[in-house]
């Protein structure tokens, strides 16, 4: 398996940075981090997040980590992280 982040995604990632940033940088260094590297986890567990069945037919799942969502694809032997946010944001 590899992992591949889509452009959507690490604007995602950056957005959030930026705005928790302005509040405690720190705090944004973290979090950044944390979910960073919890995708890792997917290379040997990729069914491990919830699959959403509103995708059908591709396979897009999602992983909680903390307060945020990470929404995945799995194709063949890739995973695209596909976008990322705090779960109290309407999406």
């Amino acid at each position: 398996m590899q992992l591949h982040w889509t452009s959507k995604a690490l604007a995602d990632l950056a957005r959030l940075y930026e705005f928790l940033a302005l509040v405690n940088r720190q705090a944004a260094i973290k979090i950044v981090k944390t979910l960073t590297e919890a995708p890792s986890n997917l290379l040997t567990n990729p069914r491990i997040g919830e699959k959403l069945s509103e995708f059908w037919p591709r396979e897009v799942r999602r992983l909680i980590v903390g307060d945020y969502e990470i929404r995945y694809e799995i194709q063949a032997d890739q995973i695209y992280i596909l976008r990322l946010w705090h779960t109290r944001e309407h999406r």
